[in-house]
């Protein structure tokens, strides 16, 4: 069974870009590759819990099994040193990633407080995506009891578009809910 955003993109997308001109080969259409989940725990040099617990929601709202990032480099500042466990991230592809996205656009995004939509200032010049989550609550499979602190996350989406324009387009064929200037 395919994901719904996958059969989406198959059968309406892809043809309605090459309809409209701006790609002539199938192979020029942007395509998603992966999408990036990543959660910095600042605290988790003092408390180790801390860690598994948003390791845990992680896994739980992607549905897969959490990597734990560790400091390259020590800085006194911070009070972190070298080697030492600082978040979490997860890197989602083929059926995960459509599936998650499509819960991030469906569920998750209209639970968010205050909502006033994505901004299209966050592409990299590549054609790469990147939006910043302040709570994991908004994702229905977080159990509010279950949560020590509430932790934000970094979503990164990476396309095949060689430039944010043609990124652009293929996320507002996904319904992407940027902001309307």
């Amino acid at each position: 069974m395919k994901p719904r955003l996958k059969e989406k993109y198959d059968k309406e997308i892809v043809p309605k870009l090459l309809k409209e001109g701006k790609y002539t080969n199938i192979m020029d259409v942007p395509k998603l590759e992966k999408i990036s989940v990543n959660m910095g725990i600042g605290s988790a040099t003092e408390n180790i819990k801390e860690l598994e617990s948003a390791s845990e929601d992680l896994a739980i709202i992607t549905g897969q099994k959490a990597i734990i990032t560790k400091a390259r480099r020590s800085i006194a500042g911070f009070k972190v040193r070298e080697g030492n466990p600082i978040g979490c991230k997860v890197t989602l592809r083929g059926k995960r990633m459509y599936e998650f996205l499509d819960r991030l656009l469906s569920i998750a995004i209209p639970r968010v407080r205050d909502f006033r939509g994505l901004s299209k200032k966050s592409f990299d010049g590549y054609g790469n995506y990147t939006m910043g989550v302040k709570e994991q609550l908004i994702f229905p499979e977080v159990d509010y009891d279950n949560v020590l602190n509430v932790k934000g996350m970094n979503i990164t989406i990476n396309t095949t578009a060689k430039k944010d324009s043609g990124a652009l387009e293929l996320f507002e064929q996904f319904g992407f809910p940027f902001k309307q200037n």
